[in-house]
């Protein structure tokens, strides 16, 4: 199912460019896709693959080739002469060249516990990638229900000029048989295109929010792109689920792995060594001419006093798992502030809302009494034109009361991580 949603998603360009409809949800999608930012999620991975690699050559052989030419002012001499015997001395410039092998053999573990760390550090920082890519929620939010403010606001301003369409006609008919007064079919008229002025600059703002909203989600949005309204539900019982809280996590995660790196670069090292070589002298220094030569061995290297070093360094570690538990505290603290902040707003414009229904059911009978009036003669339209434009007022009250109440809903479900 998971992998359907997102092949459905990652056809959304075509979906756009042939239904001109967009959802919050597709918004929220397209813009974590798409975002420059996300990009590193892959180049890090990438990053700590090569890393590790670097790390795992460590267990390999290690083979370095030397070579050297010197000439010295002394060489070694015997103080006596044996007798019966004639040792040739040394020769001032000497040759040297050697093949080196170093194969690591125990470590402690030195190198498991550094890719484990790499590891811990790599889902620290991708999970910082997905906290920064959350924050563009809140501004795709934003940019979302203004668009849809402009478009539901322009649906109204289209059946007021409905209705007054309407009243023009009935007028007109007045007018032409001599009942009513021309002056009365020109003020229609004139408030005809006052809409029309108030149609075009909605268009034009509506315009200016889709440009906006097409730059956060990468797609080319026009005035023919129609915004989905969203039911949003709100769960007050369920936990938080904020990147954040799991960001914190695996940074505790990786500072733990992080000591026990430093527990282990004190353990004791042991190498095996070979070397192979040819030169003058070789490893019989009386023997003053050309020879080759090998040895083996193994090297153990132990720190055994560090003088309190590998202590101090998980203190620190420590201190810094500290700091990062404040920081939660603090996240958790703020989160609750702004959830109950967001919550207000929502009780606010519910009840808003309720009064915006009463308000437009009172509105509707003022103004079939007007519109009764109106065709009558016992009213000017002028009258009329105040009373529907006291109707659409209170509707579009109404509708930005829900276009407002959707963004507290979204506010609060982004703000607690349930944004679905």
């Amino acid at each position: 199912m998971k992998r359907l949603f997102f092949i459905i998603f990652g056809l959304s360009p075509l979906f756009l460019s042939a239904q001109q409809t967009l959802t919050l949800e597709e918004c929220y999608f397209l813009a974590e896709k798409n975002y420059p930012l996300a990009k590193q999620t892959t180049l890090l991975e990438e990053k700590t693959k090569s890393e590790i690699t670097i790390l795992e050559k460590g267990k390999l052989p290690k083979l370095d080739l030397n070579a050297q030419a010197t000439y010295q002012s002394d060489v070694i001499e015997l103080p006596f002469q044996i007798p019966n015997a004639t040792i040739e001395p040394l020769n001032k410039d000497q040759y040297r060249a050697t093949l080196d092998a170093n194969l690591l053999i125990y470590n402690g573990g030195n190198i498991a516990a550094n890719t484990k760390l790499k590891t811990a550090e790599l889902a620290a920082q991708q999970q910082q990638i997905t906290v920064n890519l959350y924050t563009l929620k809140s501004r795709i939010s934003q940019s979302y229900f203004r668009v849809l403010l402009f478009q539901e606001q322009e649906k109204l301003l289209v059946s007021k000029m409905e209705q007054l369409n309407l009243r023009i006609k009935e007028v007109g008919a007045g007018v032409k048989y001599g009942a009513v007064l021309p002056a009365s079919e020109y003020v229609l008229k004139a408030e005809i295109l006052k809409l029309e002025q108030q149609l075009s600059q909605i268009n034009f703002d509506r315009e200016k929010a889709l440009k906006n909203l097409s730059l956060l989600v990468f797609q080319d949005l026009d005035n023919k792109t129609t915004l989905t309204n969203p039911e949003i539900l709100v769960t007050a019982e369920t936990q938080s689920e904020r990147p954040e809280l799991e960001l914190f996590q695996l940074q505790e995660t990786q500072l733990e792995t992080s000591k026990e790196v430093i527990s282990k670069s004190s353990y004791p090292k042991l190498s095996g060594f070979a070397q192979a070589g040819y030169g003058n002298p070789g490893l019989n220094m009386l023997d003053n001419s050309f020879q080759d030569f090998y040895m083996v061995g193994l090297k153990l290297n132990w720190n055994i006093l560090d003088w309190g070093k590998t202590k101090q360094q998980k203190r620190a570690v420590d201190i810094s798992k500290e700091m990062v538990s404040t920081e939660k505290e603090t996240f958790l603290l703020n989160n609750e502030i702004q959830l109950t902040e967001a919550e207000s707003d929502i009780n606010k414009y519910k009840n808003m809302l309720q009064k915006d229904t009463e308000i437009i059911v009172l509105r509707e009978k003022v103004l079939q009494a007007t519109t009764s009036q109106l065709q009558n003669g016992s009213i000017t339209p002028s009258e009329y034109i105040t009373e529907l434009n006291n109707l659409y007022e209170a509707r579009i009250d109404q509708q930005l009361h829900e276009v407002k109440l959707a963004l507290a809903k979204a506010s609060y479900n982004i703000i607690k991580g349930d944004f679905k």
